[in-house]
């Protein structure tokens, strides 16, 4: 085993298209470019900051990982101390932000459902885009109960099945009191990806016209047939908890983005995947649809 570098905070050498990597190299993109915009070289910054010429190439090639001294150190002498704090949230947000699935779910998925508790109850507003499946929060027992043994399957997680479901149907208490929005999209796609057989499928799409009509609750359909000319195409499902954090999973991590110049991309995506959706009438008509396809 390789002795642990100091100070180092992102996972040693994760894949090239990883999140870790992919966000270490936009921090070491920002740095390049402050280092460029200020007329200065590397060696320069390091004679100024008193460490090694090779530092500074090494932060760069993602080789080494910059400390909170390091980064303060660099923004001062580029002339831009006011994006330290900005950098700092960033490089931290890549040590926490991506958390490994396995790790959380060795317990079971009870404790996976219950650990988002606290957020969900401190949160007010909830914007939601799902892809291929049912949001939980809308979720009927008969599809979170098939949705997740297939999930136990797969990961072959220790089976505490029941106590998993029960965890989740209890975290919709917080959309039922009626005292946050929640504001859903969901691609027509969605509504097609079965899980629990024809019935489920049947009584999970009835709850989805219902919700229609509740007063805390938008749902909107993203149609097959949306126009996407010129807008933004988004791959992935995420979570946007108030103005806080931005919650997005993958199959084996969740990631999580708390730095606010990020969620505000993920805010214009929302709104534009809005505007794509239909509410209403014509989001039921959509749904009864798709139920007739379970028939």
């Amino acid at each position: 085993m390789s002795p642990k570098q100091p100070g180092r905070l992102y996972p040693p050498r994760p894949p090239a298209d990883s999140p870790v990597q992919q966000a270490r190299k936009a921090l070491a993109d920002d740095l390049r470019e402050l280092l460029k915009r200020s007329g200065s070289s590397g060696a320069e910054l390091a004679r100024h900051a008193g460490w090694d010429v090779s530092k500074t190439s090494k932060i760069l090639t993602l080789v080494t990982s910059p400390s909170v001294d390091d980064i303060r150190a660099w923004c001062a002498f580029c002339g831009a101390p006011d994006r330290a704090d900005d950098l700092i949230q960033k490089m931290l947000n890549v040590s926490s932000a991506y958390v490994e699935w396995r790790r959380r779910e060795r317990a079971g998925l009870r404790s996976v459902q219950e650990s988002y508790v606290p957020l969900w109850e401190r949160t007010e507003r909830f914007r939601i885009y799902e892809t291929s499946v049912i949001p939980g929060v809308l979720q009927t027992e008969g599809y979170v109960a098939a949705m997740l043994r297939t999930v136990i399957a797969f990961k072959k997680l220790r089976n505490d099945l029941p106590e998993a479901v029960a965890a989740r149907l209890k975290r919709q208490h917080v959309m039922r009191s009626g005292a946050r929005t929640f504001i859903v999209l969901i691609e027509e796609a969605a509504l097609r990806v079965g899980f629990g057989g024809s019935a489920v499928m049947r009584e999970q799409l009835a709850r989805l016209s219902a919700v229609t009509e509740w007063p805390n609750v938008l749902l909107g359909i993203i149609p097959f047939t949306a126009d996407r000319t010129g807008r933004l195409w988004v791959p992935k499902s995420f979570w946007i908890y108030d103005t806080e954090r931005v919650i997005t999973e993958l199959l084996t991590a969740e990631v999580t983005i708390t730095q606010r110049s990020e969620i505000e991309i993920y805010e214009s995506a929302f709104n534009t995947l809005a505007e794509l959706a239909v509410y209403g009438g014509e989001a039921r008509a959509i749904l009864q649809a798709a139920s007739k396809y379970y028939s």
